[in-house]
């Protein structure tokens, strides 16, 4: 593999339609809003995915849910116990994570703690792949609907058929997601150009294979990908700079937008910087 010479800026815009991209617990499962009724995606919401489209392309992946795992392994200790190359680096933190960064490309890509109970070794890892939360261009509108259903889950239940739930819903949001690859760290942890194609390609098809009845298939889209590639290790520009330099704004005469085709994107030209420019899937 192939060393990681140059900085990496991204931006993911994607859209929302009828679904609910990422409840909140706290808050009776609706689709998580900022105070200012921008509609939000954890980062961590969006690195769960990258890691399933890893996997989905045959990746060896650390942090695995359950409804995903591939090895058997019923948690992290297990899975951290049953690599054998990080078993015999246990009592050298550097050679520990060292090799788990070999064997688990998430664990090289986002970084990890591995701090298990009843083992005295604590490892950290600083990965180079930064994501931020995605966040709505506009305020977004959230729609609750009352559901029942049809049969109890148990024979005993002394509740009726019909008992009530509630199922909510954004009708339409265009969100932005930003991130950077970071080079330096890249080199700590073995994180390679190739690495870097398959976090690309994962953005691009974040949402293959993921439908769920909060977010039926074709509810949630990729829009455009754009991703800078610096000239060097340090960047020509900071990121934020270049992640400021994306606008997205809805088309005059539009009140109330209801797909990507009502805003219109413009970048702010950077010296020696142009992003290649990528459909979703």
């Amino acid at each position: 593999m192939s060393a990681l010479n140059n900085k990496i800026d991204f931006a993911v815009i994607l859209s929302v339609t009828n679904a609910n991209p990422n409840g909140d617990p706290l808050n009776g499962n609706r689709p998580r809003i900022n105070y200012d009724g921008h509609g939000e995606i954890s980062d961590v919401c969006i690195k769960r995915k990258i890691r399933n489209r890893l996997m989905d392309m045959g990746e060896p992946v650390f942090v695995q849910s359950d409804d995903r795992r591939n090895d058997g392994y019923k948690s992290l200790q297990d899975r951290a116990k049953g690599c054998e190359a990080v078993q015999k680096a246990a009592k050298d933190k550097d050679a520990y994570a060292k090799a788990a960064c070999e064997a688990w490309t998430d664990v090289r890509s986002f970084g990890q703690v591995f701090a298990f109970k009843g083992e005295d070794v604590s490892v950290g890892v600083r990965g180079p792949v930064s994501v931020h939360p995605a966040i709505s261009v506009d305020p977004v509108d959230l729609v609750s609907i009352q559901i029942t259903k049809s049969v109890n889950s148990v024979t005993e239940s002394k509740k009726s058929s019909d008992t009530m739930g509630m199922k909510h819903r954004v009708p339409f949001g265009l969100y932005i997601s930003y991130g950077s690859i970071n080079c330096q760290l890249a080199e700590k942890t073995g994180f390679s150009r190739e690495d870097a194609d398959k976090i690309k390609e994962a953005l691009r098809t974040l949402f293959e294979n993921d439908a769920s009845s909060a977010r039926p298939d074709g509810s949630m889209e990729v829009c455009k990908l754009y991703w800078w590639e610096h000239g060097c290790k340090c960047g020509q520009h900071s990121s934020a700079k270049v992640h400021h330099s994306l606008h997205v704004q809805k088309k005059e005469g539009v009140d109330i937008p209801h797909s990507f085709a009502d805003y219109v994107v413009t970048l702010d030209p950077l010296a020696d910087l142009e992003p290649e420019i990528c459909d979703g899937i």
